[in-house]
């Protein structure tokens, strides 16, 4: 009989970044693989059936909880051999239509990054805690991806099993052939001076990975430094008009989201990030793969990528003078950023999807053994 998994997450998009080679890898093998998701809908996903779910960014949204009735429905039609979800707002809304079945299918949660850490507001962290316990006992196997959230999940039985992964795997051919010379023509493309300092930090517009943070040091910076924002979200038209309240817009791009982003890299001359939390953040390990030289919040997610002044230099997040000292200390040191961006590359590769994916893939195949 054909094995049948589910798929869930809170955006399309973060299936077409992130999961499309584990759909095919389960396609290859004969499985039927469905796929349900909140957000914009994208072309280009195979999967056997896909289902819109009207997910929001907020726990007490109303359309959520009528999310998990829909969701209900397509487990108790689907006969799911295995249901894997990722994001934290998709995965506790599937989780919770689960234990309203009867005949509960084994639940995989891939933690992409729990939303709190050792400094979230004490009455957040509680609600999110909470709501992780909760769903522990439909939990079958969870798969952190840093250690603080994998020492976090197994001290407080997040899951009947816990195991920690290196990410999804990153696909580095398109950065591994892209020269310097498509850096230098977008340069150009932008009005970018070849001498100008360009720092980048590709990622999602919200309160979490904390762009307004970057503008703010922006401000400070000399005006050579440029800065790179590409992305969408609920936060990026703020952003462009703190930008241009401050008078840093001829300082700063918002290309929105790109689908060339290895040619991104190849324009800048550092990554950063002002994330305050993360899981093991997909742009920084591309970042790393291309050779950049990364400056990053000293966050879960971060230190388990990045060794500082080995790989990357790490700041106390929201220490402003301390993220621009690193940035100068980039700026003044070219032997530095050269010496940082070749031990990043060699990080990085430990993090290649063709040595991830088989890894990942094994903890499926587990569930799904052990189901049958």
């Amino acid at each position: 009989m054909t094995k049948r998994i589910l798929i869930t997450a809170s955006t399309w998009l973060h299936i077409k970044c992130f999961h499309l080679p584990y759909i095919d890898e389960f396609q290859k093998k004969g499985y039927q693989v469905d796929v349900a998701c909140g957000g914009v809908y994208l072309e280009g996903i195979t999967a056997h059936k896909k289902t819109q779910l009207s997910l929001e960014k907020s726990m007490f949204s109303l359309r959520n909880w009528k999310t998990v009735g829909v969701l209900k429905r397509e487990i108790k039609i689907g006969r799911y051999d295995m249901i894997i979800c990722h994001t934290s707002l998709a995965a506790f809304f599937t989780r919770l239509a689960v234990c309203l079945i009867k005949d509960r299918p084994p639940v995989v949660y891939v933690v992409h990054g729990y939303l709190f850490g050792e400094k979230t507001n004490l009455l957040r962290k509680a609600l999110l805690v909470g709501a992780e316990k909760l769903m522990a006992p439909v939990t079958t196997l969870l798969l952190p991806m840093n250690r603080w959230d994998e020492e976090f999940a197994k001290k407080h039985r997040l899951a009947k099993k816990i195991k920690m992964i290196p990410g999804m795997g990153v696909d580095f051919s398109s950065i591994k052939n892209t020269g310097a010379e498509a850096g230098r023509i977008l340069r150009e493309k932008l009005q970018i001076s070849q001498d100008d300092f360009i720092l980048l930090y590709a990622a999602e517009f919200s309160k979490r990975k904390n762009q307004i943070f970057l503008l703010k040091e922006c401000k400070k910076l000399p005006e050579n430094v440029k800065l790179l924002l590409p992305g969408e979200g609920t936060l990026r038209r703020e952003c462009i008009a703190r930008a241009k309240e401050m008078g840093i817009e001829d300082r700063v791009v918002f290309p929105k989201w790109v689908s060339d982003i290895e040619i991104w890299y190849a324009a800048a001359d550092a990554v950063i990030t002002s994330s305050r939390s993360e899981g093991l953040p997909f742009h920084i390990m591309e970042a790393m793969g291309s050779g950049l030289p990364v400056i990053a919040a000293e966050i879960k997610g971060h230190i388990d990528l990045i060794c500082d002044g080995e790989n990357g230099l790490l700041y106390p997040p929201g220490d402003g003078a301390a993220c621009r000292k690193a940035i100068f200390r980039l700026m003044q040191d070219k032997r530095l950023r050269e010496q940082l961006g070749d031990n990043a590359r060699k990080t990085a590769m430990r993090y290649e999807l063709d040595r991830v994916l088989p890894k990942v893939m094994r903890y499926y195949d587990q569930v799904l053994e052990k189901s049958e």
